[in-house]
C-alpha cells in the first residue's frame, strides 16, 4: 500500500485527490490530510439538513460534497483524515479497514474502540467517524480522528434551522465527542501539538505498512487533482445539489 501526504489543506482539492486515487484500478492507496476549515457531507445529503449555511459564509467555512455516504462532518486544522483507497475485498462493508488505525492509536496509549458504525470511540465519546464508497471493483473507506478541534465551531456549523428540512435526504446521526487531545493532556498533563500529532501517527502508520517512505503525488498528477476540484468539488451544482 502506498502512503501519500497530501500538499494541500483544500478541502475540495483533498476529496478530489480521493476520487483521482480512486480511478487508479490496482493500486492500494492510504492518503493522509488536514483541511482548512469546511463541512463536508455525504453524497445523498441535503446541505440545509445538515448545515447552519449563515454562519459558514460568516466564518468562511466552506461546504464541500464527498463521494461517499454518511453525514456530514466539520473539518479543520486540528482534525486529521485518512482514506483507504484499494481493489475491493470480500467484505467492503466491515469495519476491518479501521484495523491500521486502531493499532496505532493503541500503540500511542489511546484506547480507542469500534462501534457499530464503523467509529471510533475513546471512553464513551466518539473520535472518528467514517463513510464508504464502493464502485467498479474498488472501495475508499475514509475517516476523521478529532485531535484538537474546535468543538464550538463544530457544533454551530452542523447545527440547521430544522423548518427547512428536505424529508427524503440521508440524515446524520448526532454522538457526543471528545477531542484526543484533551484525553492525552488529562492522562498524562501534557500533550503533543497538532502537527507532532500528525508526524507521529503517520510515522507509526508507515512503519506498520512496512513502507521506507511516503509516495510523492507527481506535478502531473496534482494537475489532474486540480483540474477535477474545478470542474466538480468547488462548483455549487455538486455541493448543492440537494
Amino acid at each position: 500500500m502506498k502512503m501519500i501526504v497530501s500538499p494541500s489543506t483544500t478541502s475540495a482539492f483533498n476529496l478530489a485527490a480521493e476520487q483521482f486515487l480512486f480511478s487508479k484500478k490496482g493500486e492500494d492507496y492510504l492518503l493522509l490530510y488536514l483541511n482548512d476549515p469546511s463541512v463536508i457531507i455525504g453524497s445523498n445529503q441535503a446541505v440545509l439538513n445538515e448545515v447552519n449555511i449563515d454562519f459558514c459564509i460568516d466564518n468562511n467555512i466552506r461546504i464541500i460534497r464527498r463521494m461517499s455516504g454518511g453525514g456530514a462532518v466539520y473539518h479543520d486544522s486540528g482534525n486529521f483524515n485518512f482514506a483507504f483507497i484499494r481493489d475491493q475485498r470480500d467484505a467492503p462493508l466491515s469495519a476491518a479497514f479501521l484495523e491500521p488505525v486502531v493499532k496505532v492509536l493503541h500503540r500511542m496509549n489511546i484506547p480507542v474502540a469500534i462501534g457499530k458504525r464503523k467509529d471510533l470511540w475513546l471512553n464513551g465519546f466518539k473520535i472518528s467517524g467514517t463513510a464508504s464508497h464502493i464502485s467498479r471493483g474498488r472501495e475508499l473507506h475514509h475517516g476523521t480522528l478529532l485531535y484538537d478541534s474546535n468543538l464550538q465551531m463544530l457544533q454551530r456549523a452542523l447545527t440547521s434551522d430544522d423548518r427547512n428540512r428536505i424529508k427524503k435526504a440521508t440524515a446524520s446521526v448526532p454522538s457526543p465527542v471528545i477531542n484526543i487531545r484533551s484525553y492525552l493532556s488529562s492522562m498524562n498533563g501534557d500533550a503533543p501539538d497538532t502537527q507532532l500529532f500528525f508526524e507521529l501517527f503517520s510515522h507509526e502508520l508507515l512503519t506498520l505498512l512496512g513502507s521506507e517512505e511516503l509516495t510523492v503525488l507527481h506535478p502531473a498528477e496534482i494537475a489532474e487533482i486540480e483540474s477535477l476540484q474545478k470542474e466538480k468539488y468547488i462548483q455549487r451544482s455538486w455541493n448543492y445539489r440537494m
